[in-house]
């Protein structure tokens, strides 16, 4: 009778720690799917890496895990980042050095360059010399 209790507390937790570990995984995706459009990059894979009970979080006992993103920035080569979470939340992430995105994608200037004025509106008010 106290193995059979034992049996069923025991295969709840280890269902909550698959459950937490699968809304982790998700989690994870979509703040990939965000952080790659943001870098102006494409997602190829997000990878659980390691994974491993720990004490935090908002329910006490709740698992730390790294996963493996691999990316792509012209569609040829293949690069990684590393992301890092405790229970639901992201710890940081860790990009590698990549090249940037073709030019015709890259965001453009706003400013002015060249010339000894310091601002444009001295310029146009012909206070220059």
């Amino acid at each position: 009778m106290m193995t059979d209790f034992i049996f069923f507390v025991a295969l709840i937790v280890i269902a909550a720690f698959f459950w937490q570990l699968r809304q982790m995984a998700e989690i994870s995706r979509i703040f990939s799917q965000k952080e790659c459009q943001k870098q102006k990059v494409q997602l190829l894979a997000i990878a659980m890496e390691s994974a491993r009970p720990s004490i935090g979080g908002n329910s006490g006992l709740t698992w730390k895990a790294k996963y493996i993103l691999e990316f792509s920035t012209d569609g040829i080569n293949q690069y990684k980042a590393e992301l890092w979470m405790h229970g639901k939340k992201i710890q940081k992430i860790k990009w590698p050095i990549f090249p940037e995105p073709e030019w015709m994608d890259a965001p453009e200037s706003r400013g002015s360059v060249g010339g000894s004025c310091g601002s444009r509106g001295s310029c146009n008010t012909g206070k220059c010399k």
